[in-house]
């Protein structure tokens, strides 16, 4: 051990390591850090549904139209068959974030290989996807999801299949714009002189220069499927088999002016998380821009 090395008991974090952990966090933006708090108490809440509420959350369990708090264990009160609000609305957490992310995923796949595609060789290749592109974009993209929905019929997966697909051509035009713009660069231009396959390129010297907008966009795109997804369960295009948040209110409609919290609770849940979304979105641009690191 070096004489001038401090020694600290295994296990222990000194108290300069804690001070610095602290500094750190304090740096960071309180966009980034309250949209990342809310969000992962959003999450906790989903991973935690079977352990507080082990039972069927469309199950019958009490009395219809309890109010929140009016009867022991149904904090959240009953809907209109008599079905346990509470544990809706976290089993429907685990729905829109499941649908949100994977749905997102899917969309950035396809948007960051048919915009690095169109970027890099342009010519025919550009045009066709550009095409592809305004086709997407000319359909107003929730009436096209719907119908892929109602075509399909829905269950989660094709509900992400139809929001994915429909989501990604803002983001491919988005990684086309840098691609094509990083594509002269002298960098590209030495590795291509030097005989680097068009993969690698790409891979290496092109997309880790677009991770920070994509993460951005990424971000921006969960939110927006869970809206979609929230939308089309009111509209009764969700999976009848779960219980989800859109659901939730489309069920409460009929009896919002007596019975509101019924549709409020989920409400709220959407509004938590696609606020939690925007922020962590917000604090990744304040934090990825090169302007607000300096």
């Amino acid at each position: 051990m070096n004489a001038h090395t401090p020694y600290t008991p295994s296990g222990r974090i000194s108290a300069r390591r804690l001070r610095d952990m602290v500094s750190a966090i304090a740096k960071l933006n309180a966009s980034l850090v309250v949209g990342a708090l809310l969000l992962m108490a959003i999450s906790l809440a989903a991973l935690l549904a079977t352990v507080f509420y082990p039972d069927d959350p469309l199950a019958m369990v009490s009395q219809p139209f309890l109010r929140p708090g009016e009867e022991q264990g149904f904090w959240l009160g009953t809907d209109m068959l008599g079905r346990d609000l509470a544990a809706q609305l976290f089993y429907g957490a685990r729905v829109s974030l499941l649908i949100g992310f994977v749905a997102a995923l899917f969309s950035v796949v396809i948007g960051v290989i048919l915009g690095a595609l169109a970027g890099y060789y342009g010519g025919h290749i550009d045009t066709l996807i550009s095409r592809v592109c305004e086709f997407f974009q000319a359909l107003p993209s929730f009436i096209f999801t719907l119908i892929l929905v109602a075509v399909l019929q829905p269950t989660v997966w094709t509900i992400v299949f139809a929001i994915g697909i429909t989501s990604w051509p803002s983001l491919a035009r988005l990684v086309r714009a840098e691609v094509f713009k990083l594509r002269h660069g002298e960098l590209v231009q030495a590795s291509i002189n030097l005989g680097g396959s068009d993969f690698r390129i790409i891979a290496m010297h092109l997309l880790p220069n677009m991770l920070p907008p994509i993460f951005i966009t990424g971000s921006l795109m969960v939110a927006h499927a869970i809206l979609t997804e929230s939308s089309l369960a009111f509209l009764g295009l969700g999976d009848q088999n779960i219980a989800s948040w859109g659901g939730m209110i489309g069920a409460g409609r009929s009896v919002l002016r007596t019975d509101w919290y019924i549709s409020v609770v989920p409400g709220l849940g959407i509004v938590t998380v696609v606020l939690a979304l925007n922020l962590l979105s917000d604090g990744l641009s304040q934090l990825m821009s090169p302007r607000a690191r300096r």
